[in-house]
């Protein structure tokens, strides 16, 4: 039985009189048990008109189908009794059978015969469309998402085509896309009934409508579950189903609410039309009823044809994977180098990483994040730089241990440029720790430094008793074009340094994160300050650079 009392029958008679479906007429009467809404919609439909049509005339459908089958059969006696008395002229010559024709058999009686299953489903059919109302076509306000798109038929269709995508997933989220002026109907419907609802004492608000996506989930989503073999619909998940409808009939229905809230709809990037359903919404709430309905219908129109379903659209969450990186080449970019649109290297450290995970999670792109760059000419050493790569609507999340070790092994042996350690899939909330306290972290260079005079004893001896010595470094020219004009102030903490020969020496440094080392040993015309120029008051430049350590804890080590 519907879940509707006494009190509900005069909204639930003037919407059904207007053309909207039984479950509009639910959502109206703001029944928000979900298990309203779920049986057949046929069986929802019969309820209903039983329960619009008063408590005296309530009638079963079989008791309709009777009353349909006896009015058709006495037509059909009355018919064939005004046939029979025009055929008889009066003469007994023009009653008898033309030659070779077979004898007329005994007359039958119309009333005796027994009415035909054709007969009795015409009948039936008649009644319906006799009957007007919601029966007579497309609903007014939810414009037949919530009649046949509400349907095992529809949910085989969702189902069919999340198979052919292959996703992996544990349970799905239904989503719903509906078209704006779904809004405005709706709007219009429940200014029909507000009248009605406000002289018999009911409280309507606005706000209690159970909405038509919300009635949509609440039919479809055990319908989907079963249609894919049982797996879980719930209100959040990290694989999405996306149904979006749309109705071209109906598209101008809103139009009218630019004119009359233009604050409500201003062009935004990557938006096709500026009738959106939030502009829609928050122009309804700032339109006067009277404004509203000079431009509007009350109640809507009845459309044509329902919501046409588009292509269901899958998407799962971003999988994170976190590792760490050596980078053993000179000559190798930490992510595609372009210039004027023109590729300067032919691949990248991003690049080698990322095209076996893409493969492995079959992701539609990814997005890659490290802590910090080095330049295209610096190694990295060590335990290698922490990176993470974000892998977008991946059809495949679970791998075990084994599986991430094998990627891993892949990507190291794709190339003899770089290679990954630590391979490993985090949470989105982990990506933080490679980004905290970015500032005051620490890392460890070696450096091949040139000089131009002879470097002494002293010289060496002077720099390694230097410790905790600020800079002050002006953006340098090499990075301007990337970064705002600034003085930052670093730390390098301490300095080491061993002679090669008179000009050169291998220069130890731990500073703290973004110093520019090149700057600091060549001054970058003074932009550095103090640099190792000035501090053994000659010229020297960098010729070698290698990153040793990027001192951040993250992400964990794994067992080798």
């Amino acid at each position: 039985m519907l879940p509707l009392k006494e009190k509900d029958r005069p909204v639930a008679q003037k919407l059904w009189a207007a053309g909207c479906c039984a479950r509009c007429v639910l959502r109206f009467c703001c029944v928000t048990a979900p298990a309203a809404y779920r049986p057949p919609y046929q069986d929802l439909a019969e309820q209903l008109r039983a329960f619009v049509a008063g408590p005296g005339d309530d009638k079963s459908q079989e008791e309709e189908e009777e009353e349909a089958v006896a009015a058709a059969a006495t037509e059909l006696r009355a018919e064939n009794g005004r046939s029979h008395d025009a055929a008889v002229p009066g003469s007994s010559e023009d009653s008898r059978p033309p030659p070779g024709a077979a004898e007329p058999g005994p007359a039958r009686d119309p009333a005796q015969d027994p009415p035909s299953k054709r007969l009795k489903l015409d009948a039936a059919a008649g009644g319906d469309a006799a009957a007007g109302g919601e029966a007579a076509g497309v609903c007014v306000a939810c414009l037949g998402v919530l009649q046949g798109l509400c349907s095992r038929t529809h949910a085989s269709k969702i189902a069919e085509a999340v198979r052919a995508e292959q996703f992996q997933f544990d349970a799905i989220v239904l989503s719903v896309s509906l078209p704006a002026q779904l809004g405005v109907r709706e709007h219009s419907c429940w200014l029909h009934v507000k009248k009605e609802a406000r002289e018999k004492s009911m409280a309507l608000d606005k706000d209690d409508l159970v909405q038509v996506k919300e009635a949509f989930k609440w039919t479809m989503q055990g319908l989907v579950a079963r249609e894919l073999g049982g797996v879980a619909v719930v209100a959040k998940s990290a694989f999405e189903v996306g149904v979006e409808f749309t109705h071209a009939e109906t598209d101008a229905d809103c139009h009218f609410l630019q004119a009359a809230c233009p604050s409500c709809f201003r062009a935004a990037k990557n938006k096709g039309s500026v009738f959106t359903r939030m502009a829609v919404v928050k122009a309804l709430e700032k339109i006067p009823d009277a404004t509203f309905l000079r431009h509007s219908p009350c109640p809507p129109a009845r459309p044509a044809a329902r919501c046409s379903a588009q292509d269901v659209q899958c998407l799962h969450a971003s999988v994170f994977v976190a590792g760490r990186y050596n980078k053993f080449c000179r000559s190798l970019p930490q992510t595609p180098w372009l210039i004027d649109g023109k590729r300067m290297m032919e691949s990248s450290v991003e690049e080698l990483i990322a095209a076996p995970l893409v493969s492995a999670f079959r992701a539609d792109g990814f997005n890659f994040s490290a802590s910090g760059r080095e330049d295209v000419d610096v190694r990295t050493l060590g335990k290698g730089r922490p990176f993470a790569m974000e892998l977008l609507n991946p059809h495949r999340f679970r791998f075990n241990r084994t599986e991430m070790r094998q990627i891993q092994e892949t990507i190291s042996s794709s190339s003899d440029r770089i290679a990954v350690r630590d391979l490993q899939v985090v949470s989105r909330d982990c990506m933080g720790h490679m980004k905290e306290g970015e500032e005051e972290k620490t890392k460890s260079y070696t450096a091949l430094v040139w000089t131009q005079k002879e470097v002494q004893e002293e010289d060496l001896a002077f720099i390694n008793d230097i410790k905790e010595l600020t800079l002050d470094q002006k953006t340098p020219l090499r990075v301007l074009h990337r970064r705002a004009l600034a003085v930052r102030q670093r730390v390098v903490h301490s300095m080491s340094a061993q002679l090669r020969d008179p000009h050169h020496f291998l220069l130890e440094l731990r500073t703290q994160a973004g110093t520019y080392i090149k700057e600091f040993v060549h001054g970058d015309f003074g932009r550095t300050r103090p640099n190792l120029c000035q501090l053994l008051k000659m010229d020297a430049d960098i010729l070698e650079l290698d990153v040793q350590s990027v001192d951040v804890d993250w992400p964990p080590a794994l067992p080798e």
